[in-house]
This record gives structure tokens, C-alpha cells and sequence, in this order.
């Protein structure tokens, strides 16, 4: 009979299993060395592609230098370019320099120059290029420890940034690649990981790398960027670079409003002068009216002398609110205006105004019997921008007061050239409510401290993986994609330049701000006078006060301080007849304004009080 020794079955075994695992391993090397070998063929490829392409003549820096034959005070003669496709917000553009150093507006008087903000550095970034070559084959080489098999389909590398494009083999699902952010920037040794899963339009999932040497990007190279210099329109800003390493210029017009968050050193304020800076470069104060609200009382005072200001620079949140309710006011105006005159836009009637065509006011100004009274020649209406810097100290202090005309004029006044610029550090629901924020379509994040604030600004995450520093995202509206782009950076000292030659040009734009301001009512006594009128929040005469006003108002002086909370607990009544009681010790002296969570100051004494509201 024959037999068979188990052990000998069991050897054989064994050694065909070693066999079979060799053979794996040697297909899984064989496989590993094809790729690499196929990864430098095509790129020897592209780069013999690259050096058969002529390089792209760099446009010299303007030096200041007129040439004898040109007009000064003409505009520089551009070749005509093809109408943008579509509305797009954004428009980027890598081409050279064409602003020139003085403008002259249609309106005759100059414009600001770009020679004392500072020039971009020129930097070699050739080092740099092997380094982000070596850091592409090290993210391949992490990702496969991570079970996912993959290769580098390509790389974008923008100021700061760089992001690869990595292709997942056939079965490799997105979302294993999507979840590896923190493990692969703790692999990378990188500050912070940012995964796009899949970049949009592309076959491949996009990994957002901080290069070993980041780039400052310049606000004077965006202006001199030819997005910015050939923009049609009315209202750009010079934003930043994106990830291409191409400027990238936004209309405001088109946005219509936009909504800013950013926790503090992220670049949220930098952003504000640079919007503010790209407006005046563009518009003279004929046609450019702002209107800055500044809580915080530091950030746009260096703004005080800029004669495009409609209003000195708010820094009191009660006079916020009655800016605000003005913006509204203008807004039905002007609504009246356009109706009267059969236009439905702003740049519709200002079209009209400029070519003389007669306009009709909406009430009449002058005597009884001029044929002219019902004559609008008041020329063009400027667009009136208004910027919030810190909206959570208004939510605080006056939300009643400022959520409304907000929601208003986000919702209304796009049409008639009012737009709202609103920034704040801490982008919870309690400070951008829902009524806020659905009527603010276009977002831009800089870095927040959490998940939960970015979900608040941009209904995703992503804006907790920022570097900072400017490094933002922008959402136009209409998008679910935001755009990763390096913000422009304005330094101080330029802001300063900028104010110093406004402030050289006094006498030149005085007879133009006469000539403005004419035209153009006290906001605050504007609003004061419909307070009053309508009854509603303006100075309180003695008849309208509470009954238990002189009650309220010796509570408040017996504690040193006066709140809503205090009257509630010493004078036992609801809520809403305390809070209507505190804005009548306010209206009458006896209270100051309101200072956040604080109570607020008393200003009387028992003696002044006594004046105030004798005692019956």
C-alpha cells in the first residue's frame, strides 16, 4: 500500500505558499519600479515641451517716466478683448503690469499712483521647484502606507500653497483619502493638510501642501495685474493670487455682498484695507461714497481723511445702527428715483444722467411755478459701499437695532449701487444669524479655530485647515466650491502713504468735495429727524417716559450702574418695559451708552436728577 507522510505534505505546502508570496512581492517591486519609471518619462517630456515654448516676456515695472508725446491726463489706449463668458465673479489673469502711475478718471481729477506701495520681491524659486518635486514622491510614498495605492497625476503651486493632484488606483475609494488629512500632515511634518475630494472637474483628489518657502503676495502687483487694470467691472477688488499663481480680481457689483470671518492673525482686517485701497483706486469721491463702521475703534481711523467718506469712520454702535437705518432710507430714494425715470438699475440711470437726458425727481425742489423743479440735475449717484469691520460687537449692543437694516439692504439694495462689505472674528450663529447669512451669498474665510465656524461661514469644512496669514477661501455666489487663493497684503505704512497723498491733494479735491457734499444731508440728523417724526427712538420728551422712570432712575444710582437685568429684579416688570426704560435714561442723560455685556456708566448725580425728573 502506499503511504503518505503528513509531513512531507505539509513542507510542500509551505514552500509553494513562500513561492506564491515571493511572486507577489517580486510583481508588487516590478509594478512599483514601472510606475517610477513611467512617472520620469513624462516628465522629461513636459519639461522638453516646456523648453521648446519661448518664455513669456516679464513687463519692466513702471518707473514713473512719461513719455513727451503722450497725454498725461488721458487714458492709456488698450486693444479690444472679448466680452466675459457668462457672470463670473472672479477673473484671474497671470498678465503684466498696465496701471499707470497717475489715472485720470472721466471725472478730471487724478486718481491715486501705485509708486509708494511696495514691489513684489523677485524671488528664485528653483530650489524651491526640486524641493516640491521631492515632496510629491514622499506623499506617494506616505499614502501607500496607508493602504491606499495612488500616483501624481500633477501639481498646481501658487504663492503658498501647492496642491497635487493624485490619481487613487482603480477601487481605491475617495473618502479614504478625504480622511487622511491630519495623519499625512503629521507624516509630512506639514503645519496643515487641506484635501479637495475630487478637485472639481478633474478625475483626481486634490492635497493642499504649505510650501517651504511662501510668497508675499503684493497689493501693488494685483493692481498692476491686467484683470485688475482691463476689469469691466464697476467695482473691483484686487483680492489676491489663487493656486495657479494668477491674479485674482472679484467685482462687487456682481457679488453682491460679502460676508468676511477670520479669527485674529488670519489676515481678516488686511483684507478690509485692501478692498478698501482697490475701491479708491478706481473711483474718485464723485463716484464712490463710503460709509466705514469700526466697533473696535482702530482698525479704519487710519481711513479718517479719505474724501470718498460719507460719514466720519462710526465707531459708536448706536450711531452704526442709525448709519444703517440711512443706508435704507437712501435705498427707497433712490428706488423712488428709478421708478420715476422708468430704469431698473443704477447704471441705467447714471448712463441717462451722463448723456443729458432729462430726469425727473421724485419731489420738487424750488418756487412754485419753475418749469424746472421737477428737474433732476444732480448728476450720476455714486455707489455707496458700506463696511462692517467687527460685527459682533454690534450683535451685542444694538442687534435689534442693526439686524434689520441689514437684512434690508441685503436683500434689496443691489440693484441701486449699495453694497455690504461685513467682517467678524467669531463667525458663530449668534453673531451671522440665519437671516444674515442667507441673504449674503458671496463668503470668504480665513482660518477659524473649528469645523463648527467654518460649517457657520461657508456650510463646509475647510477653513479650519488654513495657514493663516491670508490665506483664504472665497465662495462666489452660486459656487459650493470655494476658491484657495493667498490674500494681498497692504502693510501699514503703505495705507499711510496712500492717506498722505490724499491729504497733498486737499486743495485739489476740495472744490469736488464741495461740490459732493453739497448735495448730501447730516446721516445722523437725517435719522434723528424720522426718530422723531415717527415717534420711535429719537430724544424722549418727559411726557412719553414710564411711570416708573424717576423709580428706575434712583434703582440705577443707589447701584452706581444701570442695566435691563437690575430694573427686572428691584422693579419686578417684564423684560421689554425694562429695556424701554433703560433707552429712556439713556435718551435723557441719565444713562450712557451701552458697553457690551457691561452695565452702563451713570452720568447724574441725585441733584441732576432731581432737574431731570422731579420728584412728584
Amino acid at each position: 500500500a502506499f503511504s503518505v507522510n503528513p509531513l512531507t505534505v505539509m513542507g510542500a505546502g509551505t514552500a509553494r505558499a513562500a513561492g506564491r508570496v515571493g511572486q507577489a512581492g517580486q510583481l508588487a517591486t516590478e509594478r512599483t519600479r514601472t510606475w517610477w519609471d513611467d512617472w520620469r518619462a513624462r516628465r522629461e517630456v513636459a519639461r522638453a515641451e516646456a523648453a521648446l515654448d519661448p518664455p513669456r516676456p516679464r513687463r519692466e515695472p513702471y518707473d514713473g517716466a512719461v513719455p513727451a508725446a503722450a497725454d498725461s491726463a488721458a487714458e492709456p489706449e488698450l486693444p479690444e478683448e472679448p466680452a466675459p463668458a457668462g457672470d463670473e465673479v472672479g477673473t484671474v489673469d497671470p498678465g503684466a503690469g498696465l496701471l499707470p502711475e497717475d489715472q485720470v478718471p472721466a471725472a478730471g481729477h487724478p486718481l491715486p499712483p501705485v509708486g509708494f506701495l511696495t514691489a513684489p520681491a523677485r524671488e528664485n524659486r528653483a530650489g524651491m521647484e526640486r524641493e516640491l518635486e521631492r515632496l510629491g514622491g514622499v506623499l506617494v510614498e506616505k499614502l501607500r502606507t496607508f493602504n491606499v495605492d495612488c500616483e501624481i497625476g500633477g501639481r498646481t503651486t501658487g504663492p503658498v500653497v501647492t496642491q497635487y493632484e493624485v490619481i487613487p488606483a482603480p477601487g481605491v475609494k475617495v473618502n479614504r483619502i478625504a480622511n487622511l488629512d491630519a495623519d499625512l500632515a503629521l507624516a509630512m511634518k506639514a503645519r496643515s493638510i487641506r484635501i479637495v475630494a475630487p478637485i472639481p472637474g478633474k478625475g483626481a483628489v486634490g492635497v493642499e501642501i504649505p510650501n517651504p518657502e511662501p510668497e508675499v503676495v503684493r497689493l501693488r502687483e494685483i493692481l498692476e495685474a491686467r484683470a485688475f487694470a482691463r476689469s469691466r467691472g464697476a467695482l473691483p477688488l484686487a483680492l489676491g493670487k489663487d493656486l495657479r499663481g494668477e491674479s485674482f480680481v472679484s467685482d462687487l457689483t456682481r457679488m453682491p455682498h460679502a460676508l468676511i470671518a477670520g479669527a485674529t492673525g488670519s489676515g481678516k482686517s488686511v483684507c478690509l484695507n485692501t478692498v478698501i485701497t482697490s475701491l479708491v483706486y478706481k473711483h474718485g469721491p464723485d463716484r464712490l461714497r463710503l460709509l466705514l463702521i469700526d466697533p473696535k475703534m482702530v482698525e479704519l481711523s487710519a481711513y479718517s481723511d479719505l474724501p470718498h467718506l460719507r460719514h466720519p469712520v462710526v465707531t459708536d454702535p448706536r450711531d452704526a445702527a442709525g448709519v444703517l437705518k440711512w443706508a435704507v432710507l437712501e435705498m427707497e430714494r433712490r428706488y423712488a428715483l428709478l421708478s420715476a425715470n422708468g430704469v431698473r438699475s443704477l447704471a441705467e440711470f447714471n448712463q441717462r444722467a451722463e448723456s443729458d437726458v432729462v430726469l425727473r425727481r421724485v419731489t420738487a425742489e424750488g418756487p412754485e411755478g419753475d418749469e424746472d423743479r421737477w428737474i433732476y440735475d444732480d448728476g450720476p449717484l455714486p455707489y455707496i459701499v458700506v463696511v462692517v469691520d467687527e460685527l459682533a460687537d454690534l450683535m451685542m449692543t444694538v442687534q435689534a437695532e442693526v439686524e434689520k437694516p441689514l437684512t434690508q439692504l441685503a436683500q434689496k439694495a443691489r440693484a441701486i449701487g449699495i453694497h455690504l462689505i461685513v467682517a467678524t472674528q467669531r463667525p458663530s450663529v449668534n453673531v451671522i444669524t440665519g437671516l444674515i447669512k442667507a441673504n449674503f451669498p458671496c463668503r470668504i474665510a480665513f482660518r477659524v479655530a473649528s469645523k463648527t465656524d467654518s460649517r457657520t461661514i461657508l456650510d463646509q469644512n475647510g477653513a479650519d485647515s488654513l495657514l493663516g496669514h491670508g490665506d483664504m477661501l472665497f465662495l462666489p455666489p452660486g459656487q459650493s466650491e470655494p476658491v484657495r487663493m493667498q490674500g494681498a497684503f497692504i502693510s501699514t505704512e503703505e495705507t499711510e502713504a496712500l492717506m498722505d497723498w490724499y491729504r497733498e491733494q486737499a486743495d485739489t479735491l476740495e472744490a469736488l468735495k464741495a461740490r459732493v457734499r453739497s448735495r448730501e444731508e447730516d446721516i445722523l440728523e437725517a435719522v434723528r429727524a424720522l426718530d422723531g417724526d415717527e415717534g420711535g427712538d429719537g430724544e424722549a420728551i418727559q411726557g412719553d417716559w414710564d411711570e416708573l422712570f424717576r423709580d428706575a432712575a434712583l434703582v440705577c444710582l443707589q447701584q452706581g450702574a444701570g442695566s435691563t437685568s437690575l430694573l427686572q429684579r428691584r422693579l419686578r416688570i417684564g423684560y421689554g418695559r425694562a429695556a424701554r426704560i433703560v433707552d429712556q435714561l439713556h435718551d435723557a442723560g441719565v444713562l450712557g451708552p451701552p458697553d457690551g455685556s457691561k452695565p452702563r456708566e451713570i452720568l447724574v448725580g441725585a441733584d441732576t436728577l432731581d432737574e431731570i425728573c422731579p420728584s412728584v
